[in-house]
């Protein structure tokens, strides 16, 4: 098989893993394989034909002594197709049969696996258990403040039933990996590979409810566990004398004791990775937004400066003794950064170049790193989701690609500070469509960043790694010896508090779509492929050099041209042309988005953990960058702490505070106040019984108190109901004079007759995690179309296309609108 047939089957390989999430990918692939056959062959059949009909009208007596002397000297003239049909069959086979691998690979609980106590209906909230087993991953400190890792469950004890008439189990063997929270303090000193027992209740992972939101069920399913465990009490059983994690743990604890917790936990996750290393969510966050995630991954900038580091110092022995102490440090440094799928891609690529050095060959960087890939795809097919893997992949091809005819182009400038330059450049080029498809988001500062990083973190990563040795000799003298990294850790932090703190430094551009995302990649390829940024073979003279250069830049200028069009066209004529309403999925805090055209309109906030993991992941997921009027419908805490988180990453042009009387929340209420007033937006107080014009849409307060708020979108009418008991109702029907809407928005709670008779509303929306049966009976009574929050989701309604539920069971639930 020659090069190029085994490149071919290689990508064949990894695209059928990228299909197989699609419904009939490896069927498309397969047909493709053989309509490309069949279009070669009809190629040929035809070229041959041409051809032949050329020799037998020719003259040319060469040419008809060579008929006479084959059958078919044809054959001779005719040119090969550059991938034969035979190999076209192969590619479509091998594309369809990946589908298949990752099929049968894609982890499925076993019969006593222990997801498999979950009572059906979701949690066990009542079920209390002790779950034996071991632990294999590191601890780390969640962004609620629980502590988190994985376990390896072997035997459970249940405690308490939830069926009075199953007995209680007990030392019930069980298999699967089980994803565990505890309180920090009863998780004081637990390490990787202990044994363990944890008292608590399971649950089962959910689907999100909340375009944006995490997919936990998801997550955990890739990571071949089925179910979590809310943990009450940990005990360690037993604890390993030594192991990796026991090295890891002397080589932090070493860097903590010379700086501080921050520093000190910063270094070794820019040493180790923050998969083995737990660092504060705080810290990971600013990195991320300035484009700084890598440094706290271990990649193959690590091993590289690992590797060179170690054939610097073994210069005087012989190449099979330094292909074996080399392989040995590259070995260990996979075990103690956790075996993530950048790190084994760099040491198996760092393995390569080592096999080449002792052999003397040169390493095809290409052609090694698609070998790398497939050989990691074959043993876990899985790898091919895992953003670690895509994006030290892509980071690793565009430095390939892309770094040498930067280098060529800054070639006025000193190597050093080219190299600089051009690598950060190259691998944002190729991460950046990938990092905009997956997190919505784009920081414009992100190569400016790296390229000022770059001498602070190649120095602080050397200078952590020789400390890291001496920690395993001499913890003592590592913790003296890494003081000296405080000012290039201090500067580091520096650069990244000041671009977190300039205004724009993170840009939410919306949901990029899979034909985006292709037509992006489909420019590097274009740009890599295209002869003009390849060295021509002309001659040297200065028109010619300035013409090359020219064409050079005219075509850059075009492909960065067209990438900002893929990816802003779509965007702005959804924000110019749409109006659409969304009541997101919370509980019982009723929070609604207006996109009205290019303004937004924001009710509500909800508490901390519901702007982090509901509000703001939706509305960057919308491409929202900006709230030109945010309402707060009542001062209770759950729907008032929000807003000033929400202001830290967004800010808003003008709030409207509810009259009603603060009290308990005047601090949230100040805060609001003082940060809408620093960013100069507007603060103002929202009218009683007063029609508030907002773009297309009309507010009404009608009582503050309950709160019992109006909408006018569209022509239609929304009615929000706070939680009034249900005996009540008919009290506040006597107070205000209300009339038919045409949706009815409340919180869940038991709704009277008398009430559904006076509005009769045509939908009504509950935003509740549960609701009583006879409420739900006594709608569908009445016909009035009901959602739920806690069933169907967050809920989108349009104009054109009525309401349309996150979840639905079939498809998308039709309205009356």
């Amino acid at each position: 098989m020659n090069q190029t047939a085994a490149i071919a089957l290689g990508l064949a390989y990894i695209v059928g893993l990228l299909m197989a999430n699609f419904t009939w990918g490896g069927y498309f692939l397969l047909g493709v394989g053989i309509a490309m056959a069949i279009l070669t062959t009809i190629w040929q059949y035809k070229l041959r034909r041409r051809l032949s009909d050329q020799l037998t009208s020719t003259r040319n007596r060469s040419l008809r002594q060579a008929r006479q002397r084959k059958s078919d000297p044809d054959r001779r003239y005719i040119p090969r197709p550059p991938i034969p049909r035979t190999l076209w069959l192969l590619a479509g086979l091998i594309g369809f049969l990946a589908t298949l691998y990752f099929q049968l690979q894609t982890p499925q609980p076993g019969p006593n696996d222990i997801s498999r106590l979950i009572v059906s209906g979701g949690n066990a909230e009542n079920l209390v258990m002790t779950v034996w087993g071991r632990v294999i991953s590191s601890p780390r400190v969640t962004r609620s403040g629980n502590i988190q890792f994985w376990l390896q469950a072997n035997l459970v004890n249940q405690i308490t039933s939830n069926d009075q008439n199953s007995p209680v189990q007990v030392n019930k063997t069980v298999t699967g990996k089980l994803y565990v929270t505890v309180p920090i303090l009863q998780a004081t000193g637990l390490q990787g590979n202990e044994t363990v027992s944890v008292t608590g209740t399971l649950y089962a992972p959910k689907p999100p409810l909340n375009p944006g939101s995490f997919d936990f069920k998801a997550y955990l399913a890739r990571q071949g566990g089925f179910a979590g465990m809310y943990g009450r009490h940990l005990s360690i059983n037993t604890t390993p004398s030594w192991g990796l994690s026991r090295v890891r743990q002397r080589i932090v604890r070493a860097q903590v004791q010379g700086l501080d917790v921050t520093k000190g936990t910063l270094l070794s996750a820019m040493v180790l990775g923050r998969r083995a290393v737990d660092i504060s969510p705080e810290i990971s966050d600013r990195f991320v937004r300035v484009g700084l995630a890598h440094t706290l991954a271990a990649s193959g900038f690590h091993v590289s400066l690992l590797l060179g580091v170690v054939l610097a110092l073994t210069a005087r022995w012989s190449p099979k003794l330094r292909f074996v102490f080399g392989a040995i440090i590259l070995l260990l440094y996979v075990g103690l950064t956790g075996g993530s799928a950048s790190v084994l891609r760099a040491a198996l690529m760092g393995l390569a170049a080592l096999v080449g050095f002792v052999m003397n060959r040169q390493v095809r960087p290409l052609a090694v790193l698609l070998a790398v890939a497939v050989f990691l795809l074959l043993w876990n097919p899985l790898l091919i989701q895992d953003l670690g893997f895509q994006f030290s992949f892509l980071a690793t091809l565009g430095l390939l690609v892309t770094v040498p005819p930067l280098m060529r182009s800054l070639q006025w400038l000193p190597p050093v500070i080219a190299s600089c330059i051009a690598v950060p450049i190259a691998a944002a080029i190729w991460i950046l469509p990938l990092q905009i498809y997956v997190f919505n988001l784009v920081s414009p500062f992100s190569i400016f960043v790296n390229i000022l990083a770059v001498p602070f973190i190649t120095v602080i990563t050397l200078g952590g790694m020789l400390t890291a040795v001496v920690a395993l000799i001499w913890p003592w003298a590592a913790s003296v010896l890494v003081s000296a990294l405080y000012y290039p850790l201090q500067g580091l932090i520096y650069i990244v508090e000041f671009f977190n703190n300039l205004p724009g430094n993170s840009i939410a551009v919306g949901t990029l779509s899979l034909a985006q995302l292709i037509g992006l990649y489909s420019i590097n390829i274009w740009l890599c492929l295209s002869p003009i940024i390849k060295p021509a073979k002309v001659s040297q003279t200065d028109h010619n050099k300035r013409t090359r250069i020219n064409a050079r830049f005219y075509q850059v200028l075009a492909g960065i041209l067209t990438a900002i069009a893929i990816i802003t066209l779509p965007m702005a004529y959804a924000q110019f042309t749409q109006f659409r309403v969304t009541v997101l999925a919370t509980a019982e805090k009723p929070i609604l988005v207006v996109e009205d055209r290019d303004r937004v309109l924001l009710v509500n906030a909800g508490d901390e953990r519901t702007v982090k993991f509901t509000v703001l992941p939706f509305l960057l997921r919308q491409g929202i960058n900006q709230i030109d009027w945010a309402i707060l419908t009542h001062p209770q805490l759950g729907l008032t702490i929000g807003f000033p988180h929400i202001l830290d990453t967004l800010p808003i042009q003008k709030f409207y505070d509810t009259p009603a009387s603060k009290n308990a929340y005047q601090v949230s209420a100040q805060a609001i106040q003082n940060k809408i007033v620093t960013a100069q937006g507007e603060y103002l107080t929202l009218p009683v019984q007063q029609n508030l014009d907002l773009g297309e849409t009309q507010v009404k307060l009608i009582n503050p108190d309950v709160p019992l708020v109006e909408f006018i979108m569209s022509d239609r009418r929304w009615l929000l109901m706070g939680n009034i008991p249900k005996e009540q109702q008919s009290q506040l029907l006597q107070q205000h004079d209300l009339s038919a809407v045409d949706v009815l928005w409340w919180l869940g709670n038991d709704l009277d007759s008398q009430l559904l008779d006076t509005l009769k509303p045509q939908v009504a929306i509950a935003t509740t995690h549960t609701l009583s049966p006879e409420t739900s009976q006594m709608l569908e009574n009445l016909n009035i179309q009901l959602f739920w929050t806690g069933r169907d989701g967050a809920l989108h309604w349009t104009p054109q296309q009525g309401f349309s539920p996150t979840i639905t069971a079939d498809q998308t639930v039709d309205s009356f609108f």
